[in-house]
């Protein structure tokens, strides 16, 4: 006869950054990496906790993946190991950078004192986070770039397919413009938009309208609803509005801005477009909010 898997006691914080939300725990030595079922169970919103995907706090020294990054940055201690809420892999996530730092203040694994910068190691490499004196953070998401390929998007609520911009910022992502906000509000992203021809890694999709007018006090502004690959729609996406704030830039041409406000339905996000030795990068700021602690059978 079987004999049943004994369950065990996992100490769980739940955050989210305008209204991406996230399941944490602290696994420092890397000696309680989750199955893909108990990571679906942990993101399941009937059956488990409920989170848009599952952030591992592990010593990037524990994780083989990673651990070459410490050549490039040895204060990188901390790796990311971020699950999407089916349970895939994802090389970061916007949203959970900033929240992930929060948690590691909190659960005193990190000290970061406003103005300073701390490096974290994630799949998509290292991403530089500083802390302001209102308590926000500012992520470098480092390098971005147009993807290959040419894909349209169909989605209900659309009359008609639409062409998309493909930009990996790291994540892969394709950006949708539409005509106006009533058009975004009537989407029913319950479904996932249908991409043609298939991405080979997946996106996600963002569907974006300007401000009118689009820019305001030198800052560009923009809505945006997103579908995530393996989570479906969310209230926020980090990267997504990256992705969505350079292609904006693009349509708008010479004289866009390198500043622009990105409203999604769970807040604002700040995204700033700006030069280094290396080339463009593009770096996201807002919030994290820790919102319980608990612990969980699993």
């Amino acid at each position: 006869m079987k004999k049943a898997q004994m369950s065990m006691p996992l100490a769980v914080t739940k955050g989210h950054g305008t209204g991406n939300d996230f399941v944490l725990f602290a696994d420092p030595d890397g000696a309680r990496e989750l199955t893909g079922d108990q990571y679906r169970f942990l993101a399941d919103r009937h059956r488990g906790l409920g989170a848009d995907g599952i952030i591992r706090a592990v010593h990037t020294v524990a994780s083989p993946e990673v651990a070459h990054l410490l050549e490039q940055e040895p204060a990188a201690q901390w790796f990311m190991d971020y699950r999407n809420a089916d349970g895939s892999l994802a090389e970061m996530c916007g949203n959970g950078v900033r929240v992930f730092v929060e948690f590691l203040l909190a659960q005193q694994l990190a000290v970061l004192e406003a103005g300073s910068t701390f490096p974290i190691t994630t799949r998509a490499g290292i991403v530089d986070v500083t802390r302001s004196a209102r308590g926000t953070y500012q992520a470098d998401m480092g390098r971005w770039r147009f993807s290959e390929g040419e894909y349209v998007v169909s989605a209900r609520g659309l009359e008609v397919a639409r062409p998309s911009l493909a930009i990996t910022v790291p994540n892969p992502h394709l950006v949708v413009a539409l005509a106006s906000r009533e058009e975004l509000e009537s989407l029913d992203l319950s479904l996932a938009p249908v991409v043609e021809p298939v991405p080979p890694a997946g996106a996600n999709v963002e569907f974006v309208v300007p401000s009118d007018p689009l820019v305001v006090d030198g800052v560009g502004v923009i809505h945006m609803r997103v579908y995530e690959r393996g989570v479906g729609e969310t209230q926020s996406c980090g990267t997504g509005a990256l992705a969505a704030a350079l292609a904006t830039r693009h349509w708008a041409g010479e004289g866009a801005p390198n500043r622009w406000r990105v409203e999604v339905p769970g807040g604002t996000l700040g995204v700033r477009m700006f030069a280094t030795e290396e080339g463009e990068h593009v770096s996201l700021s807002g919030p994290a909010t820790l919102v319980f602690d608990t612990v969980v059978e699993i």
